[in-house]
């Protein structure tokens, strides 16, 4: 029988190996997708929230670093790349459906860009929070990449505009539902345009489990949101004067 101290300098060696994070991420996955079925797909059983706080969760208990973790969820952040340019596959499929809309497309994205950070930003500012802060909530609904570009360049916190971008995308996964109920949003183009407006990559992987023309709005919704973000947060800094 092992010893209370052998069995903790095992866990220890695991802890810094890469498939051991692997693993448990996939199994993660796996285990809150089964859940997400029994329950229905419903919004509180989403697997991206629930697998995300059960890791989060799981190295609190173990003591993990996110470091040791991230060795074997590189392999995961990796994939990545591909994932976001295979989008390119529903929006070329939808492309005629898209130019046909592209005028309404770009009004109703573009109001929705400037809601989305103007509102934050002047609610902290109203609230005397700090500057940092203000501009690394400023573009919180951009997807993580280019959210973060542009919260360095404006003088925010990189680290806490991700933390921030990634709440954005949890919440709205939770609320949309009863959003697009309570808003009578029955049409998938607009409610793939609003997925990805308001909640970036999850929103826009939800959508494509849901309907293809859906995802093809959601995917290009992402890129044209960090497009109008970056060219409109700077004027509204200084417009608020933060």
């Amino acid at each position: 029988m092992h010893s209370p101290l052998k069995l903790f300098q095992i866990w220890v060696y695991l802890q810094t190996q890469p498939l051991l994070w692997l693993a448990v991420t996939l199994c993660v996955w796996e285990l809150a997708r089964a859940v997400d079925r029994l329950a229905g797909h419903r919004a509180l059983s989403n697997p991206t929230v629930m697998s995300i706080l059960f890791i989060a969760a799981l190295l609190l208990i173990t003591h993990t670093s996110y470091r040791n973790y991230f060795t074997g969820g590189a392999y995961i952040q990796f994939l990545l790349g591909p994932a976001t340019v295979a989008l390119a596959v529903p929006m070329y499929a939808n492309w005629p459906v898209i130019r046909r809309n592209f005028a309404a497309i770009l009004v109703s994205l573009t109001t929705g860009s400037m809601v989305a950070a103007g509102s934050a930003m002047l609610i902290l500012r109203v609230l005397r929070a700090p500057r940092i802060v203000t501009i690394s909530l400023g573009p919180k609904s951009v997807t993580t990449p280019i959210a973060m570009g542009i919260s360095q360049q404006l003088g925010g916190n990189p680290s806490l505009t991700a933390v921030f971008v990634m709440i954005t995308a949890m919440f709205g996964i939770l609320v949309y539902p009863a959003v697009f109920r309570l808003g009578r949003v029955t049409d998938w183009r607009a409610r793939g345009l609003a997925a990805g407006v308001a909640m970036h990559g999850l929103g826009t992987a939800k959508m494509l489990t849901l309907d293809d023309t859906a995802g093809a709005f959601a995917g290009l919704a992402i890129g044209l949101n960090g497009l109008v973000t970056s060219l409109f947060l700077p004027v509204m800094i200084v417009i608020f004067g933060i």
